[in-house]
């Protein structure tokens, strides 16, 4: 067992379970930076990684009636074609490996950026939406949510970020009056099949190390199990700050 990796693996499910986000954003710059992962390889990793630990937490907000099952549809309708579609052009991009791994860690920089700012701008964003949703036809929100199902799809099959931070944000944009609780649940419920199509195309690519996912799910699984039961004593907001900042902080190492 390699305990460096299981360590980072319970480091990452800690903050999972404390803050509900983070996995993606934090897991895949963690095996390419520190640990010397390929991209590629991380990507695919991180995202099989995250279809197995966000299984739990599905099954837990299930059984708390926390899950949109309309919305978790309507998500789905946009984001597992957006994936095969990112697959199929993963598999047909013939590019040299050195140059591949360099788009690809743009790519996921970008995904933090985008993942920092929704992360940061996450309370001024639903209090926009509050005060325009009297004035918004509720028919939009199904198109708007395929929408958004198609960009978080193509976003967290490239990059494996996106599914928590983007998501959540986007959900609380759409439905400010839908409840915290079940905007968490939705987005966990909606994040299991899209990562796991999206780990399993990676696998077909020879982009997944099974000994490197073992490792990591030892660790995470019971961090994540602790996060979520000190999560009550922790500042949520300052906790989303530090993670905002982390993320914009490793994005510059990525894209320099």
């Amino acid at each position: 067992m390699d305990w460096v990796t299981t360590a980072s693996g319970f480091l990452v499910g800690l903050l999972v379970g404390a803050t509900g986000v983070g996995g993606g954003s934090l897991m895949t710059p963690l095996l390419v930076l520190v640990m010397g992962v390929a991209p590629a390889t991380a990507v695919g990793t991180d995202l099989l990684y995250a279809s197995i630990t966000k299984v739990g937490g599905a099954w837990a907000h299930g059984r708390r009636r926390n899950i949109d099952w309309r919305i978790c549809r309507w998500l789905a309708l946009g984001s597992l074609p957006a994936s095969g579609l990112t697959l199929l052009g993963l598999a047909n991009l013939s590019v040299d490996p050195n140059h591949y791994a360099t788009v690809l860690k743009q790519c996921l920089g970008v995904a933090l950026v985008l993942s920092a700012i929704a992360l940061l701008l996450r309370e001024r964003l639903h209090e926009f939406a509050l005060k325009r949703s009297a004035g918004v036809p509720t028919q939009r929100s199904p198109v708007a949510t395929v929408v958004t199902g198609v960009v978080v799809g193509a976003l967290v099959t490239a990059s494996s970020v996106g599914a928590g931070a983007l998501g959540g944000a986007a959900l609380l944009f759409l439905y400010p009056s839908l409840a915290a609780t079940r905007i968490v649940g939705t987005d966990i419920a909606h994040a299991v099949p899209l990562t796991l199509l999206a780990g399993l195309g990676h696998a077909s690519l020879g982009g997944v190390d099974l000994h490197l996912l073992v490792n990591l799910l030892v660790g995470s699984l019971p961090g994540v199990y602790v996060g979520s039961h000190i999560s009550r004593a922790l500042p949520e907001r300052a906790l989303r700050i530090l993670l905002a900042s982390v993320l914009l902080l490793v994005a510059s190492r990525l894209v320099m």
